[in-house]
Order: structure tokens, then C-alpha cells, then sequence
């Protein structure tokens, strides 16, 4: 994962030889499922996704850890190290049967830097790729191993485990190592912005591992509730692990230059240098009140930084992934579902919507029937339309009414097709009536570099704003250092509750403030979001008063 500021720091690095490759090992059958006893060299349609080989993703490990040792200790993207660690793995996916070719990583890329690296397997479907990535780069401070030897060592061993077990393909799969990352997702963005948009629309799906082996880890997936995430929610839900949303990772690492050109992305993160809290403590073990990976970007990223654990479940939920979308035969059908925004707020009494899409996702568009459950006491959902051809959305409408008690609810949307049952979720915050004088906006507002937003709400309350007044934001931000964060209240009055600077970048997230006011509680209230530093943008989710 990149840093949010600029990395300086340089070393001497010498080149050397490439590192000797060992056969991998044949990769086991899930229990309970049963293998094709056919050779190696015969296609055969897998009856369940494999069991990928930690033992092997951990082989690969030992020799980018040996490659960092023999040039400077580190893989940086300008170095041999890097340049070493791009020979290995293509060397095994070449001997597995893969179509590799190194894509030079410009424009845009950090002077010297190596190339990024693409791995075809032959068959399924080429107008529909199913594409995950890692970045092979290090930091100059260290060997990389978790950040990211992890994602990338596990991905090539999915990959020689899909060339192993040579399934037939109904969709066309593809890997990527990516180069630069490090520096600001260059290697990745070079590579999408070399494609052109009909190769850009034939990506289906990009899933990214990043950090997937952290020794105090959790189970984060990117963008959870989209129908880009459904697989690898669905594997870990399935372990009973109750996965989390990536925000530490949102937009820090090579998923985001996909997302930005359009094309549906997840996948897996195990956290980086934010603390584990005690709930995920609770539910995943690790410790809490501890940074998921306390050596992130330092010389201690070596083979000892890493949780066996996540990372072997990280192979495998990429093998169930790869294995539903793309493997079997042209003739499934299937579609997906996702709800845009996630999450949403209203004030008893009222209505919030949110958008259902649909996408067919192998063999031929259906009819899709939507319902919804898990509503709220005296709430009523519609849809509009209440049934869909995969490919098209339907309006969820959900009204309160002045009963419907306060909280936070799961809303679970079910789209019923002709020939599987898919479901997604929507978050949705109540807030109740009686006595209450809380007011939200939850209406997205992007925050670019050196520009101001302003985002309004109206208080229909009486009487005299209690001070001090509780704001509530939610951001995605990459830098929280870059904005400086106004209230304007009715009177026109400015208090500063936020300010920009410092030395570092977090991420934003949500926060809370208690802002000490002088006012009438009626009338528009503004929050005004000011980003006064270049590099990092995003958006404003939501935003809240209590008066």
C-alpha cells in the first residue's frame, strides 16, 4: 500500500542473477469435493474451487525476501530488486503456460522504474476478463514482505494453481503485478490508461490484494457491498469471519485506477498501520489497541511479518472468486446485484432511496424480481420497477413513518432470477422524531485539490441551537490533513473545526465534533470543505447537526 505522502529516500542497490524456481506443488481439493482423475495435460470443468497451497504462497515469500537480501534489502520499483523480483514470477507463470509480457510502466511512472507485468490464461471468453492484481514494489525501507510480497506471492500461486488444475473457462482470466505503487498507484494507472476503451470495457471485474498477510490483521474487503466484492463477501461470511468495508485502504491502493476508469473493483486488504479495535478483536483474535501491521513500510516487513492465518484464507477466497465468475461453461447463466449508495439516513417519517443495479454476469440476460426484508418497525419499501432484465436498476423507495423507532438497520435487498437467487445490502440510519433536532445531508459533494464545497442543511427547529452543537462527517479522503472544515450557521457565522496541515497523511473516515455555538437553531446550516493541498482528493459522504 502507498504512502500518502511522497517517498525520497533512495538506495544503492546491486544487480544480480534470477533466483532459481521450485515445481509447485499440486493443489489439493476443498474437502468433500472430488477430483477428475484426468492428467495434467487434458482440460477438466472443477467441481469446486481448489484449496490453495499456503505452504507454496509462503515459498514464494522466502525467494522476494532473498531477492530484497541481495540488493540493498529492498524491491523498490527503480531497482534491481524490483527488476529481480518480475523475473521470478514470470518465469513461473511462462513454465505454467501462461501469456505473460511486460507493459513499461509510463507514462507517468517514477524515472528508472520497471515494467509492470500481465499474465493471460488461454480460453473462456475474451470480451469478459476477470482481472486481479497485486503490486510486486516495496518501499526503499524494507523487503515488502506483507506490504506487498503477501498479495503478491498469493496471487501468482492462484495462478499456477488455475494452470494446475486447467478447468474449462467460460470467462477470460487475467493477472497483473503492478510497478510503482508505491509512489502513487503509477504502474497500475499507466497500464490502464494504455488500453483502449474497448479493451477497458471487456474488464468485467478487477479484484486487488494488498496487504493480505498483516501478523495483527483483520478481514477488510474494498467497496463490500458492491456486486464487485459479492464472491469474496460471500467466502468470508460463509467462515463466519463478518468482513468489514477497506476504508484504511480506500483509494491507497491499484483497485482505485480501475474504479476511476470506470471498471467494477474489489478486493482484500488486512490492514495497514490503523489500530485493530477491540470488537474486531473479539470476532478475528489479534490484539487490540495495536496497528494491524506494526513494521508497515519499515525493515522489520520480513517473512516473520506475516499472519499464516489471513493469508492463507485470502488465496483461497481469490480461488472461489475466480472460480464463480469464470469457471465452467458458456452456458451458465447468472447475474449480480448491488445497491448505490450503501447507506443511507432519514428522520422518522420520512423516505430515503437508494438505486438496485443488476448485471449479467455469464450466459444470457434474465428476469430478476426484487424484494426487500429486514425493514425497520412501521417502514414500507417499493421498488420501482419491482422486477428487472439483469442489466438494468430498479428505485428502492423506503418510507418511515413517525413510529419507526430509531437505529441503525440492514436492509437485505433479494433479487430472484430465473436460475439463482442473489442479495446485497443497504445500510439505513433512523433518526427518531420526539424531541429530536438532528438534521442530514447525505448527498455525495467530490473534493478536488485546492477547491471548496459547501453542503446545507435546513433546521426546522425552534429555539436556541444548544450549544455546543455535535456535527457528525463522513469523508473519503485519503489525506485528512488536506482539508480545512467550516460550520456556517444561520447568522452567518463561521467556526473553524477542522484545520488543515501537518506532516503525514490519514485517511478521513467519519468524525465527530462538539462545536460551541451562539444562535438560533432554525435556518440553513453549512458545512464548507476546503482542500488546501494538492495529491489527494474525494468526497464528502454525509453530514450531520444536532442543534
Amino acid at each position: 500500500m502507498r504512502r500518502t505522502a511522497a517517498l525520497t529516500a533512495t538506495v544503492a542497490m546491486a544487480l544480480i542473477g534470477l533466483l532459481s524456481s521450485t515445481t509447485p506443488a499440486t493443489a489439493q481439493a476443498p474437502p468433500g469435493s472430488t477430483r477428475n482423475g484426468a492428467p495434467a495435460s487434458a482440460p477438466v470443468t472443477a467441481l469446486a474451487p481448489p484449496d490453495v497451497s499456503l505452504q507454496n504462497i509462503k515459498a514464494h515469500l522466502s525467494q522476494l525476501q532473498s531477492i530484497a537480501d541481495a540488493n540493498g534489502g529492498t524491491r523498490r520499483s527503480t531497482g534491481p530488486g524490483y527488476t529481480a523480483s518480475v523475473a521470478y514470477v514470470e518465469q513461473r507463470l511462462q513454465a505454467a503456460g501462461y501469456t505473460t509480457r511486460r507493459v513499461t510502466c509510463t507514462p507517468g511512472c517514477t524515472s528508472g522504474a520497471g515494467p509492470d507485468l500481465i499474465a493471460d490464461w488461454p480460453g473462456g471468453d475474451e470480451s469478459q476478463v476477470i482481472m486481479s492484481g497485486a503490486h510486486l514494489d516495496s518501499v526503499s525501507a524494507g523487503p515488502g514482505i506483507n506490504d506487498n510480497g503477501s498479495g503478491s506471492s498469493m496471487l501468482l500461486e492462484v495462478a499456477l494453481t488455475l494452470a494446475a488444475q486447467r478447468p474449462s473457462m467460460s470467462k477470460h482470466v487475467r493477472f497483473g503485478w503492478w510497478s510503482d505503487e508505491e509512489q502513487g498507484l503509477l504502474g497500475s494507472r499507466a497500464y490502464v490508461t494504455s488500453l483502449s476503451s474497448a479493451d477497458r470495457s471487456k474488464i468485467k471485474q478487477y479484484l486487488n490484494f494488498d496487504m493480505v498477510g498483516s501478523p495483527n490483521g483483520g478481514y477488510f474487503i474494498n467497496n463490500i457491498t458492491t456486486a464487485a466484492a459479492a464472491d469474496l463477501r460471500a467466502f468470508y461470511t460463509n467462515l463466519g469471519l463478518a468482513p468489514e468495508e477497506n476504508t484504511e485502504g480506500a483509494n491507497r491502493s491499484d483497485d482505485a485506477s480501475f474504479r476511476n476508469a470506470g471498471i467494477a473493483t474489489s478486493g482484500v486488504a488486512a490492514g495497514a498501520s490503523a489500530t485493530k479495535t477491540s470488537a474486531q478483536a473479539a470476532k478475528w483474535g489479534g490484539t487490540s489497541g495495536r496497528a494491524y501491521d506494526s513494521c508497515y513500510h519499515r525493515s522489520c516487513d520480513t517473512t516473520a511479518n506475516i499472519n499464516d492465518t489471513i493469508l492463507d484464507r485470502a488465496g483461497d477466497a481469490l480461488a472461489y472468486a475466480i472460480w464463480t465468475q469464470a469457471v465452467g461453461t458458456s452456458t451458465g447463466r447468472d447475474f449480480s446485484i448491488g445497491a448505490a449508495p450503501a447507506s443511507g439516513s432519514v428522520q422518522a417519517g420520512q423516505t430515503a432511496t437508494t438505486t438496485i443495479s443488476t448485471a449479467t454476469t455469464s450466459g444470457t440476460a434474465q428476469t430478476v424480481n426484487l424484494t426487500a426484508s429486514g425493514l425497520p418497525g412501521g417502514a414500507t419499501a417499493t421498488f420501482g420497477p419491482a422486477s428487472v432484465t439483469s442489466g438494468g436498476s430498479s428505485t428502492l423507495t423506503l418510507a418511515t413513518s413517525s413510529s419507526t423507532p430509531s437505529g441503525t438497520y440492514a436492509i437485505t435487498v433479494t433479487g430472484t432470477g430465473e436460475t439463482a437467487t442473489r442479495t446485497t445490502t443497504w445500510t439505513l440510519t433512523v433518526s427518531g422524531t420526539s424531541g429530536s433536532r438532528t438534521f442530514t445531508n447525505d448527498t455525495d459533494y467530490t473534493i478536488n485539490d485546492l477547491s471548496t464545497i459547501n453542503s446545507s442543511v435546513t433546521s426546522t427547529a425552534t429555539g436556541s441551537a444548544v450549544s455546543p452543537v455535535q456535527v457528525r462527517v463522513t469523508i473519503s479522503h485519503t489525506c485528512a490533513e488536506d482539508l480545512r472544515i467550516r460550520l456556517r450557521g444561520p447568522n452567518g457565522t463561521y467556526y473553524t473545526i477542522d484545520s488543515s496541515g501537518g506532516s503525514s497523511c490519514t485517511s478521513y473516515g467519519t468524525r465527530t465534533y462538539s462545536v460551541p455555538v451562539s444562535q438560533t437553531a432554525a435556518g440553513t446550516w453549512t458545512l464548507q470543505v476546503t482542500d488546501d493541498y494538492r495529491l489527494d482528493t474525494g468526497y464528502l459522504d454525509t453530514w450531520s447537526i444536532t442543534v
